[in-house]
């Protein structure tokens, strides 16, 4: 599931989404958002009869236009990336698009419930744009969250080298559970440790999981000094990593982001896609 709206980042989702239809079969539900009547009314201000209608008018006709417009460029992406518009057919790469009137927020928590991915943009600290959209994905849907690059060049065989973060916490075992099938199709995965706490299985145990699935992963020790965000992405880079698995956010959203946590720094810096759990 890929929300859009007229921010201009719906052809980069769009391509990332589209080179994960076609390689597993899937299918892309790409979810336009405009804003209930309600929504747009003065708060706690009574607003004359007359002048509520010229504001439902203006909105409808604002969302119609919109709609029009932003599905017309998600037909000619569609057709660009090879992904067939259509409802889903098992096992070929398909998109359509769905209209939800309301939040964006609450279209995320609607459709991505029932989804096994979403893919949301990197949030923009200059436009303060798509920090709540990850809030709500990550926190709400129970599914993991593939946060973007800038980019709507992605290669075809995207995930073909996964490299997952493992510390032995419940995120980080979330996130390895949800995101299997990546891991189990990708054709290189290594595995990023710099520790654990007490008690959490050991990244050579997590080694010997997935080798019981038929992965063969290798392991990359680092040591954990500063930011271990950072860290994580430097060495997903040394290993030559294209997609990094991981959990997010131990600490609450706002914190880390306030104190620059490790999940904040990734999301801010990630150069490479990154999948993240709650």
């Amino acid at each position: 599931m890929m929300p859009v709206r007229g921010d201009g980042r719906g052809p980069v989702l769009f391509a990332h989404a589209a080179a994960l239809a076609k390689r597993f079969g899937a299918h892309v539900k790409v979810v336009h958002c405009h804003p209930k009547v309600d929504d747009m009314m003065p708060y706690g201000v009574v607003v004359p009869a007359f002048l509520r209608k010229q504001i439902e008018a203006a909105s409808e006709a604002s969302a119609g236009s919109d709609e029009d417009f932003l599905h017309a460029k998600f037909t000619a992406d569609a057709a660009k990336h090879g992904v067939s518009e259509q409802a889903p057919e098992l096992g070929k790469p398909t998109a359509n698009w769905y209209e939800y009137v309301g939040k964006q927020v609450d279209a995320v928590r609607h459709f991505g419930r029932l989804s096994d991915l979403i893919c949301v943009a990197k949030p923009s600290k200059q436009e303060n744009l798509g920090f709540n959209t990850l809030k709500e994905a990550l926190f709400f849907s129970g599914r993991p969250v593939l946060v973007c690059t800038e980019s709507d060049q992605v290669s075809p065989d995207l995930g073909k080298h996964v490299a997952i973060g493992w510390n032995g916490s419940l995120e980080a075992s979330r996130a390895a559970a949800l995101a299997v099938p990546l891991i189990e199709n990708a054709g290189q995965v290594t595995i990023l440790t710099g520790g654990g706490s007490e008690h959490a299985a050991s990244a050579e145990e997590f080694q010997d999981y997935l080798a019981v699935r038929g992965v063969t992963a290798g392991i990359v020790n680092f040591d954990v000094r500063g930011s271990a965000g950072r860290q994580l992405l430097s060495k997903s880079g040394e290993v030559g990593a294209d997609l990094l698995v991981m959990g997010a956010y131990h600490e609450s959203y706002e914190r880390e982001t306030l104190l620059g946590g490790n999940s904040a720094v990734v999301v801010e810096e990630a150069t490479i896609p990154v999948i993240m759990v709650h």
